[in-house]
């Protein structure tokens, strides 16, 4: 019944409404002053009940439509009843079928639709009707004056119902704006929050890259470290350096992840094509001997997206390999060609968890190879498993870097 305004909302419009009485009163209009049948002026204090009504009417146009429509009506009826002609506040109408179309409900709506065609036939009917009844000479009948009375009846509904027709129009072109307002607001509100969930699901995979990859080398150096703790002291104190790089190094990559939870606007640097040498040395520095071939260096640097996306899938790729490899050489190739990028990671398994369709490392790697348009493919082939991504190149930025064949 009463919708929920602001002060200052509600403040201007019990203002408004009491100013427009003040002004459109008989109280203050005295042209609205009837003359008694003695000849003295006074104050007709039905046209001041009715200036009220519609006054209070407006003044609760937006807090409850139905109910000023209620009293509106009630304004008119009382209006009519006591015979009075029209007056200035009776304006206060248009208002009123304004905000009802507005902001009211959909059955108010419905109401003030009807009350649109019916107000106009009252109106009508009120005033031509009953000016001509009553404005009869003796000498005329009702035949007389049947066609021009049915010519002004049509006339004054047809003004009746265009006036109070287009408020109703204005309310339902308000309400249609704030509708689409609020429509574009709430399409805000899913975008943002689907781009945040996007963020902390891409910030979890890169968690996850980060941590398994870092650990993998620190598991394998710990157990190298011990085997070889008492015969080759120096070898284990490589590993236990290497230990130490790589854990510093995960630390600080999940540090920056952490701040992109707490403020989604703080965005690092992002590993590229020239971080992957970093990442064989980590990898060899766990053990596993690596076989590389680049066919051919890339004549053009790739999108940021595709370099972040081959620097993860070769991070985890390489991770499982020294996980569930059986230790020997890894076969790393990745060929670029103008239109697409070809990464391939082969090596001899010790077990099938590397293939385990749960294991988060080949969802993490088929996502991110979908997230660029590519597509992922990982199989056994004997005792070998193989990673293949091909990842499609649509916008790239010229370098100056000879187009040469490169293999370690």
């Amino acid at each position: 019944m009463l919708r929920t305004l602001t002060r200052k909302q509600l403040i201007f419009d019990v203002v408004a409404a009491l100013v427009v009485w003040l002004i459109f009163s008989p109280v203050s209009l005295y042209p609205l002053v009837w003359e008694a049948g003695s000849g003295a002026t006074e104050i007709d204090w039905s046209a001041v009940t009715v200036s009220i009504l519609m006054a209070a009417a407006l003044g609760l146009r937006r807090l409850s439509p139905a109910l000023a429509l209620t009293i509106a009506w009630v304004g008119a009826i009382v209006q009519m009843l006591f015979g009075l002609p029209p007056m200035a506040i009776n304006f206060a109408i248009f208002g009123v079928l304004y905000a009802t179309a507005a902001y009211g409900s959909p059955r108010v709506r419905r109401l003030g639709l009807v009350s649109v065609f019916v107000g106009a036939t009252t109106i009508a009917g009120y005033l031509v009707v009953g000016a001509y009844v009553y404005g009869l000479e003796g000498s005329q009948t009702l035949n007389d004056v049947l066609a021009p009375l049915t010519l002004m009846v049509a006339l004054t509904w047809a003004a009746s119902a265009f006036g109070l027709g287009l408020s109703y129009t204005l309310g339902v072109l308000k309400r249609t704006r704030l509708a689409a307002i609020e429509t574009e607001r709430q399409a805000s509100v899913a975008e943002a929050l689907a781009a945040s969930e996007q963020q902390r699901t891409r910030i979890a995979r890169d968690m996850h890259d980060v941590v398994a990859h870092s650990l993998a080398v620190v598991i394998a150096q710990a157990d190298g470290a011990r085997y070889a703790a008492a015969a080759h002291p120096e070898v284990a104190a490589e590993a236990l350096a290497t230990i130490g790089q790589t854990a510093r190094s995960a630390l600080a990559d999940v540090r920056l992840l952490l701040t992109q939870l707490r403020h989604s606007q703080a965005e690092g640097p992002q590993p590229t094509l020239a971080d992957l040498e970093e990442l064989y040395a980590q990898v060899r520095g766990a053990g596993v001997e690596l076989r590389i071939n680049v066919d051919p260096t890339p004549r053009v640097e790739p999108p940021a997206s595709v370099q972040l996306a081959i620097y993860r899938i070769m991070q985890e790729a390489l991770t499982n390999a020294l996980r569930h490899g059986d230790g020997s050489v890894v076969d790393v190739s990745l060929a670029f060609d103008p239109r697409e990028i070809t990464l391939r990671v082969r090596n001899a398994a010790a077990t099938d968890d590397a293939t385990n369709p749960g294991g988060h490392g080949l969802i993490g790697m088929r996502e991110r190879a979908a997230l660029v348009g590519g597509t992922f493919e990982a199989e056994h082939r004997g005792s070998d498993f193989s990673v293949t991504v091909t990842i499609p190149v649509t916008e790239v930025v010229s370098v100056t870097e000879p187009s040469t064949q490169e293999s370690v």
